[in-house]
Parts: structure tokens; C-alpha cells; sequence
């Protein structure tokens, strides 16, 4: 009976508009402008912005749910990636958790066993472009 028990978009939304994420999502809607260069032939006519991150560990409706709203993507806790959470290699996104997904990231990530480093080239740009 949580959150990531929603299977309607009209849940969703009243989800958003509670914990005061609505705005982003209509930032993300208005922000839909076609691009420029050749990419328009290339059947990548229109650009729009990246909205919140709604993170969650079990999947009960969740993504019928919020498939639906502009901008506004899901992930699994056990799927997160960094594209997903930085995209273009900016770290400010927007991040909606399930309690139950917090309480995975302990199970995930304990504190005996921190995640190591797995880049050998720290430029980020870099692996992104390439």
C-alpha cells in the first residue's frame, strides 16, 4: 500500500504535487523545443529536459504509473547507473526515493564493503563523448 503500489498516472501526480516535484515535471514539459542542425532528419526532431529520478526496489505499478509523466523516469535501486543519475555528466538531478528502496541501499551497499573505483580514466566528458 506505498508508493510503489501506484498503477495510475492520476496517483503519480498527486504524488508529485505533495512533495512539491510538479514544477520540475511541468519545467520539463514546457521545455520541449525542436533541435537544431541535421539531427531534425534524423528522427531526432525535438529536445526536451530531463525531469526527476523516481528510484524504487520493487516494481508493484510503479512504471505504468509514471511512464506517463514528461520528463519524469524510473529506475531500479539495483539497476542505478551513472548516466541515470548524472546525466551529461552533471550531478544535479532531482531524486524521488521509496522507502523501500532506501532501505535496500543498505543491503546493497553495507558498510563493510564500500563500492571501489571502477574508471580508470576519471574524465567523465570523456567516456560520455567517446
Amino acid at each position: 500500500a506505498g508508493v510503489e503500489s501506484f498503477t495510475k498516472t492520476k496517483q503519480a501526480l498527486t504524488l508529485m504535487k505533495a512533495i512539491g516535484a510538479y514544477a520540475d515535471v511541468e519545467k520539463a514539459k514546457e521545455s520541449k523545443k525542436i533541435r537544431t542542425g541535421v539531427g531534425k532528419i534524423r528522427n531526432r526532431r525535438h529536445t526536451k529536459r530531463k525531469g526527476p529520478l523516481v528510484i524504487y526496489k520493487e516494481d508493484n505499478g510503479i512504471t505504468k504509473a509514471i511512464r506517463n509523466l514528461p520528463g519524469v523516469t524510473q529506475q531500479n535501486v539495483s539497476r542505478l547507473n551513472l548516466l541515470h543519475l548524472a546525466p551529461g555528466g552533471h550531478v544535479s538531478r532531482f531524486f524521488i526515493w521509496t522507502e523501500p528502496a532506501i532501505q535496500a541501499l543498505g543491503d546493497i551497499y553495507s558498510s563493510e564493503t564500500l563500492p571501489r573505483d571502477m574508471m580508470k580514466t576519471a574524465d567523465l566528458t570523456r567516456i560520455i563523448n567517446s
